[in-house]
């Protein structure tokens, strides 16, 4: 299979019927997609590729499998000198609808945030990031996204996951 540029991360529905990868590209600056494989296809194979930005590195399926939390550095972890720096990341949700994502809300994050998890209610998302020392606590009403606080830590976060499901 071949959706995007060096596939990353994963995700799977809870039904095991549909995952998405994330493709970390080149970090060259371009934008870079995650890919949805259709899993009951004879033979599983790429049936939907959506661009999310720079460096998407967290991907994470609500436990229900309707939706897709995906970060993207967007830039936000190169040197503010290079013409690919953004001054923060992004946490994108897509709809999941059969084997086609569609995209219901975005909001900023921090720098280089790369982990995503829901809650188990799909009401809360956490992202954390290396440079702000934080996990960033959002709350998502199916189709709109409100950074509601963070959570301190003493160190950079670098991966995170929660039990599925």
């Amino acid at each position: 299979m071949t959706g995007g540029f060096r596939p990353y991360g994963i995700g799977i529905s809870p039904k095991g019927d549909v995952a998405v990868i994330g493709n970390s590209g080149g970090r060259q600056g371009d934008i870079d997609v995650i890919s949805v494989v259709d899993m009951n296809a004879l033979p599983p194979r790429i049936v939907d590729t959506i661009s999310v930005g720079q460096t998407p590195e967290g991907i994470s399926m609500s436990p229900k499998g309707d939706f897709v939390a995906v970060t993207a550095m967007n830039g936000s972890d190169k040197p503010k000198s290079s013409p690919f720096f953004h001054d923060n990341g992004l946490l994108k949700v897509f709809a999941m609808e059969g084997t086609r994502l569609s995209l219901v809300a975005e909001a900023s994050v921090g720098h280089w945030c790369q982990g995503v998890a829901w809650s188990r209610d799909q009401k809360t998302i956490l992202v954390q990031c290396m440079v702000e020392k934080e996990l960033q606590v959002f709350r998502f009403t199916g189709d709109s996204l409100r950074r509601t606080g963070e959570i301190k830590l003493k160190a950079g976060p670098a991966g995170m996951r929660t039990a599925d499901h």
